[in-house]
């Protein structure tokens, strides 16, 4: 299974994979049914989840119902816990790049939000856009997710400092990417661009970078008042083996 699923991530183009996975969802989530694990965004468990990754695959990460990973769950709980993102009477505006499937129909659903997706390739994105050119006025929303996106992009100063302009003052925004805690410093090198090598160096084809434990400061310097939360230090363990979350991965929530 691990090597069908490490082919499919390294052969099919992501737009095509979101609309495959339409399709392919329902079947795994009946094949897989179990209690071991649960995914904490639909409450549905199953037996096990499904193994995931580009380069080295991760065993039992990817949630056969929602296509969650991780982080997704890992954020989930944090709105749902720590947040009144689901709660709030106060209408906000918000804004999501490149939109995960497990958030994007629950999102669109919420009327206590004014929901806004945008992307340059996904179907699902409302406003084809480019992070570093972004067509919205200063000061705009409420709220901002942009997860496992900035590793992507060439000029990521560019992508903050426009993250930092469309939010409004004391909002709030959440920019999870992949990082390598055990570096202090952030790797790029614009002279590889084998899709092999990236893959091996950078952990995807299409990523740019590593980023290291100085991603915060370089949220901060953009101007970003940025709380590094490990999330999985206030769950316990038996909860963070059964949502299948990374134990450690930071949470940046970074305010205006």
């Amino acid at each position: 299974m691990k090597k069908i699923f490490k082919f499919v991530l390294n052969t099919i183009p992501r737009p095509i994979l979101i609309r495959l996975s339409i399709v392919v969802r329902p079947m795994l989530a009946f094949l897989l049914k179990g209690d071991r694990f649960t995914d904490p965004i639909d409450g549905k468990s199953f037996r096990m989840f499904l193994p995931y990754g580009y380069g080295n695959q991760r065993n039992n990460v990817l949630s056969p119902s929602t296509l969650s990973l991780e982080r997704h769950r890992l954020l989930w709980l944090y709105l749902q816990n720590e947040t009144d993102f689901f709660t709030s009477t106060n209408k906000k505006k918000v804004l999501h790049f490149a939109p995960e499937q497990e958030f994007y129909k629950r999102f669109k659903k919420q009327i206590n939000i004014d929901y806004t997706t945008t992307d340059l390739l996904s179907p699902l994105a409302d406003v084809k856009a480019d992070i570093c050119n972004l067509p919205f006025e200063d000061d705009t929303y409420d709220i901002i997710f942009c997860n496992h996106v900035l590793e992507h992009i060439p000029d990521d100063t560019k992508a903050m400092q426009e993250l930092y302009r469309v939010l409004k003052p004391r909002g709030m925004g959440i920019f999870q990417i992949p990082q390598d805690l055990s570096r202090a410093a952030t790797f790029s090198d614009d002279t590889i661009v084998d899709q092999k090598e990236r893959a091996k160096i950078f952990g995807q084809y299409d990523h740019v970078r590593v980023y290291g434990r100085d991603y915060f400061d370089k949220l901060r310097s953009i101007g970003f008042k940025v709380f590094e939360e490990d999330y999985t230090a206030k769950i316990s363990p038996e909860l963070v083996e059964k949502y299948c979350l990374a134990k450690g991965e930071i949470i940046p929530v970074c305010y205006k």
